[in-house]
């Protein structure tokens, strides 16, 4: 499959420093290469870099070092630029004009001419979910509307990849189903997106691969079931109808039992039991199955440990 984007040891050096000004780096020799139609989860806790390599991607910021291409061109080709979407960590418009106003004038500088400024701003206002606030002025407009506002400013023209910087920030928890919603449709047509997040639980639900960026510097990347491996950690069982006596019994199958109310109580099982057969001898006892789940290694969990354990290693390093 074609890469839609591809980084080769991407660079990117800062002056801090006010007399004797030293370099520092924001991104370390970033190397990756995202396959068109995949949603690629660029992950990382504050101050990782993230923000640094899409700004790159988007030639906002020049490399130090190190080389980018989107598309198959190099980074910064106006023939590529039009097939680009792109939302801001926090974008910023002006203040007096309202979101057809400013949509219309996006949709202008893409080339849109007539009637089809019109449909386009319409259209996306409504993918966004912003219904008749779109002739109040954006100064009127929340944190969580001005996202949603990016966001149609990103999709305006059907780009082919787009890159998006912390997309759920300020939204609510309806605004964030909305926009994993779009996400999910991008994809569904073929668009390639690359999204920032330290929200995980919106990168598990959404990316084919992901990318773990801690100080600047790539510690992983790939399939999440190939980063994640999914080890199964144990099983939840919830059942209802347990007598007395046979409530004893359980104790020694199950490490923890969770009283959950109206009768219901939680089995916390070990990897290595057998649901089948306990399943069996619970319902011949009388009791009822409500479900049965896997409990497994989540990436909020691999994060934790990548984080910690780069953490770990950079502090051994400093004492040496």
């Amino acid at each position: 499959m074609a890469a839609a984007i591809e980084t080769e040891g991407l660079t990117k050096d800062f002056a801090v420093g006010f007399w004797r000004p030293r370099p520092y780096r924001a991104l370390d020799r970033l190397t990756l290469s995202v396959n068109t139609g995949e949603v690629f989860g660029f992950l990382g806790p504050n101050g990782a870099g993230k923000s640094t390599a899409i700004k790159l991607l988007m030639q906002l910021l020049y490399p130090t070092t190190g080389t980018a291409r989107i598309l198959g061109r190099p980074v910064g080709d106006a023939s590529v630029r039009q097939r680009l979407g792109f939302l801001a960590e926090n974008p910023y418009y002006y203040d007096y004009l309202t979101a057809e106003e400013l949509l219309s004038y996006f949709a202008r500088l893409f080339g849109y001419r007539g009637g089809e400024v019109a449909t386009r701003v319409s259209r996306v206002l409504d993918d966004v979910g912003i219904g008749k606030e779109r002739r109040l002025r954006l100064r009127r407009f929340s944190k969580g509307m001005i996202q949603r506002v990016g966001l149609a400013q990103a999709l305006l023209n059907d780009p082919e990849v787009v890159f998006l910087d912390e997309p759920m920030s300020g939204l609510d928890p309806l605004g964030r189903r909305h926009v994993r919603d779009l996400i999910l449709a991008m994809r569904a047509r073929g668009c390639t997106v690359f999204f920032s997040s330290h929200i995980l639980s919106d990168a598990e639900a959404l990316c084919t691969r992901v990318g773990v960026l801690v100080q600047g510097k790539l510690v992983a990347s790939g399939p999440l079931s190939e980063i994640l491996a999914f080890e199964l950690k144990g099983w939840e069982l919830v059942v209802s109808g347990v007598n007395d006596a046979l409530r004893p019994e359980l104790a020694p199958l199950a490490p923890r039992l969770t009283e959950l109310g109206d009768g219901h109580l939680l089995l916390h099982l070990p990897a290595d039991a057998e649901p089948d057969r306990l399943l069996g001898e619970l319902t011949r006892r009388g009791a009822h199955i409500v479900s049965l789940n896997p409990v497994r290694e989540t990436l909020e969990d691999y994060f934790v440990e990548v984080v910690g354990a780069t953490a770990a290693r950079d502090a051994r390093g400093v004492g040496l």
